[in-house]
């Protein structure tokens, strides 16, 4: 899997490239700013994009605007973005493009390599991937200003938010320690409890909890 990485802090971008390259990832290009980043994007045509948010010169959401940019102009390509802090605005903004191959992730969340890496595959596959953090966040929201989401079970939130951040039933029930019968279960009763048509598609599923949870909140 061919990458590319924006990170202008050098030693975080090193330590990056390091971590991908030992896990099988072909890191062909690594830059200090967005406008690079754009530039080897187009130069390489990878499979993945990951930026920091706050990129050079005015280290604002440079990093966001470029994935926005690479989403719209190369549509095959993943894009994630990387944040130290939750902005829901950040997720919000990745949505409006209306299909998946993207990801916002907290970078703490690189310590944990397996889990990350395997959200980098996911995204490059034409999934998502959102931080769980990030989702809390939604979920609680939703919960506050939605009768229907307040009123799932305590088992039904915790599938649902797996499901937000990008899982597959057989994530959630490794999880979750329930069969993926269970698993499909909660998922078709949280469905019509949300009034949303079921798809087997696991990506498109993804999506339309997250519009959900975004609407609501």
């Amino acid at each position: 899997m061919r990458v590319v990485i924006a990170e202008d802090e050098v030693l975080l971008r090193e330590g990056l490239g390091h971590v991908l390259a030992g896990d099988g990832f072909d890191v062909v290009a690594a830059v200090g700013t967005a406008a690079q980043l754009e530039r080897e994007v187009a130069r390489h045509g990878p499979d993945l994009a990951i930026t920091d948010i706050r990129m050079p010169p005015g280290y604002t959401d440079e990093g966001l605007v470029a994935a926005l940019r690479i989403r719209h102009a190369h549509p095959a390509v993943g894009v994630v973005v990387l944040s130290q802090y939750v902005q829901r605005r950040y997720a919000s903004e990745l949505l409006g493009q209306d299909r998946g191959g993207f990801g916002y992730l907290l970078k703490q969340r690189i310590a944990d390599v397996t889990t990350f890496t395997a959200d980098l595959r996911r995204v490059a596959a034409g999934g998502t991937a959102l931080d769980p953090e990030v989702v809390s966040v939604m979920v609680t929201r939703a919960s506050r200003g939605d009768q229907v989401v307040a009123g799932l079970t305590p088992r039904q939130v915790e599938v649902l938010t797996l499901m937000a951040e990008g899982r597959s039933n057989a994530a959630i029930a490794a999880t979750l320690f329930l069969t993926e019968k269970a698993v499909v279960q909660h998922t078709s009763n949280i469905y019509d409890a949300l009034g949303l048509q079921v798809d087997a598609d696991d990506h498109r599923r993804v999506l339309a909890v997250i519009r959900y949870l975004e609407a609501a909140a």
